[in-house]
C-alpha cells in the first residue's frame, strides 16, 4: 500500500494491529532526524508513537535487517507497529 504523507511517499510494508495513523505520523516526524533513513518503524506504546529509522545497508548496525531485533528487544510484546519504506518520486 502506498501512503502519501507531508514528509514524502512511503510503501506501507507492514501494518500490525492497524498501528499506522497518518495524523500521528505527520505530527511526530522530525525532518532532521528521519530524512536520512530509507525505512521507518513506528510503534505505539501507552498511546505514544515512537519512530525509529533504519537505512538500506543490510550490514549496518542500523540496517533494515535489524528491524526484527528492534521489534523484539525494544517494543512491548504484541504492540501495534508499522514499517514504512521511502519511495523516491520522479519529478
Amino acid at each position: 500500500m502506498i501512503v502519501e504523507t507531508e514528509h514524502g511517499t512511503y510503501e506501507l510494508i507492514k501494518n500490525y494491529k492497524e498501528g499506522f495513523d497518518l495524523l500521528a505520523f505527520n505530527e511526530r516526524y522530525v525532518d532532521v532526524a528521519f530524512d536520512r533513513y530509507q525505512y521507518l518503524v513506528g510503534d505505539v506504546s501507552a498511546g505514544i508513537l515512537r519512530i525509529k529509522g533504519f537505512n538500506s545497508d543490510p550490514k549496518s548496525p542500523r540496517g533494515f535487517k535489524t528491524i526484527p531485533d528492534y521489534l523484539n528487544e525494544s517494543c512491548n510484546l504484541n504492540t501495534a507497529y508499522y514499517i514504512l519504506k521511502r519511495i523516491k518520486v520522479k519529478d
